[in-house]
């Protein structure tokens, strides 16, 4: 197993781009839905989004690290989206939450870590929030950090993740693709009691409605009864909740939701209700140990909120009409259905705390199923 020759060395902290060969549900005859994917099947497929990983592997015991989404590579403060939260299961910490749904907007990265290290991760954003020099006066940030809790594997209470791992994660933030599985804050995470981790995949819808694209990235760490594009996995393998009493049934996900298209917060808000009916796709029940977010935002240039109105172009575009958005609601539930299995079948096993061993999905016996099916 690769990742058990990584707990051997010391602290080894890598900064995660698209791993090579990396599985994909699609690799072993998966197909979701009714809407073709975006290029590289990415959050990163919506104009502008960039994503940023450092994953943290110390010795036997630290197995976490931080992911952060940009909604564009420029001042993110000085030049805000339009945003909204939803809230499937409150049984979490979104730090940053309140604040978009009173104003309609963010004004930061989102970044996703562990459960206890929400303060260092608003430190960090925080720290690049006042890199920029036209920032000089700011003494407000919103800060957006979310976490699901990866103490089955990691030394939570050791809270390693520092600020300067989630600045670095920030400033390194490039398009293009996405490492998925054990990668940033999806480390030491695991779904319907196998290993997971990040996904993520998008969703383009045809010229006739918009051409828009969705994408979706998830940090996956809940319990349900595994289901992955119809196919009853957990049915299948014997392994989901209540199996045993309440077997692998806590947890999280973390969901965050971009697009292109000139969307509103009020209409965001909508979009971001359909990312639970994508995790439920999958077999999450959001139980109530979990913590189930989905933030949803438009990364829509003429959409872009001055923080000084007096910059405000004249020329801004109309938000879509609600009579508009029923495609983006089916794209961001096939995405995120997506993203979750992408990141169950990248993810490999993982040698954690106290010696605890969890497995990835069989994989050469899921590809056995697909092809009797």
């Amino acid at each position: 197993m690769k990742n058990l020759t990584l707990a051997l060395v010391g602290m080894m902290i890598v900064h995660a781009s698209h791993v090579k060969g990396q599985d994909r549900a699609r690799d072993f005859g998966f197909e979701f839905g009714v809407i073709p994917t975006g290029l590289l099947n990415a959050i990163t497929d919506v104009e502008g989004v960039k994503v940023g990983q450092v994953t943290l592997i110390e010795g036997e015991s630290v197995r976490t690290g931080v992911t952060a989404i940009l909604p564009h590579g420029g001042n993110i403060f000085q030049e805000k989206v339009p945003a909204a939260v939803y809230v499937g299961n409150g049984f979490g910490k979104l730090a940053g939450s309140t604040q978009i749904q009173e104003l309609g907007n963010l004004e930061s990265p989102v970044v996703l870590t562990n459960t206890l290290s929400v303060a260092a991760a608003l430190d960090g954003i925080i720290d690049f929030v006042f890199s920029f020099a036209e920032n000089a006066a700011v003494q407000s940030v919103n800060a957006v950090v979310g976490e699901t809790n990866d103490g089955g594997l990691n030394d939570i209470r050791g809270r390693h993740v520092r600020p300067h791992h989630v600045f670095s994660a920030i400033q390194e933030a490039a398009s293009g693709q996405v490492a998925e599985g054990n990668v940033g804050a999806g480390t030491g995470t695991t779904a319907f009691g196998f290993k997971a981790g990040i996904g993520t995949s998008s969703r383009k819808l045809p010229p006739t409605m918009g051409g828009y694209t969705v994408g979706v990235l998830v940090q996956a760490n809940f319990g349900g009864v595994l289901q992955i594009d119809g196919l009853p996995l957990g049915k299948i393998l014997h392994q989901y909740s209540f199996r045993q009493n309440l077997e692998s049934l806590d947890g999280s996900c973390m969901i965050v939701v971009a697009t292109d298209a000139p969307v509103d917060h009020r209409n965001l808000e909508r979009i971001a209700k359909r990312g639970m009916m994508g995790l439920a796709r999958t077999g999450g029940i959001a139980s109530n140990g979990s913590g189930d977010y989905v933030i949803a935002f438009s990364a829509h240039k003429e959409m872009r909120i001055p923080h000084d109105r007096r910059n405000q172009p004249s020329n801004l575009v109309h938000p879509l009409s609600n009579d508009e958005v029923s495609g983006l609601f089916l794209a961001t539930i096939e995405a995120t259905e997506e993203a979750i299995a992408n990141a169950l079948f990248a993810a490999e096993d993982m040698l954690g705390k106290g010696g605890r061993l969890v497995k990835a999905l069989p994989k050469d016996q899921v590809r056995q199923m697909m092809n009797d099916r």
